[in-house]
């Protein structure tokens, strides 16, 4: 059975409004290039996107001890690098998934988590 990891991108902050047409499409190549070698490395693309930037994020701090809520738009003026997009892998192990996620396109570095196995808990 595979394990689960995530693969974090994370790049300074851009605006998608400003990339040109050819840096996307090279972008978009670089992305299909690593779900290619996942696939062709044995493993699974089990998800993943892109996100929009920190000015369309909002920060929530559950309501706890009696406190409510609390919500704050972004942008996060102290955040300099954000996640600007993540994958879910299954790899056959750790190892593997490690030498996956250095393939993974990013202008930044990536973090690799893996997935905490809650069923059995």
């Amino acid at each position: 059975m595979a394990e689960e990891f995530v693969v974090l991108i994370v790049e300074e902050e851009w605006d998608p409004a400003t990339v040109t047409e050819d840096d996307w499409s090279k972008a978009m190549r670089e992305h299909t290039a690593f779900a290619e070698a996942v696939a062709a490395a044995g493993a699974q693309l089990l998800g993943g996107d892109a996100l929009s930037g920190q000015a369309a994020a909002v920060r929530v701090v559950p309501a706890r001890d009696g406190a409510p809520a609390v919500f704050t738009d972004g942008p996060f003026g102290e955040t300099k690098e954000v996640v600007t997009g993540f994958y879910k892998i299954g790899a056959k192990d750790a190892a593997q998934a490690r030498e996956l996620a250095a393939l993974c396109p990013t202008a930044g570095w990536v973090e690799l988590y893996p997935v905490l196995d809650t069923n059995g808990a």
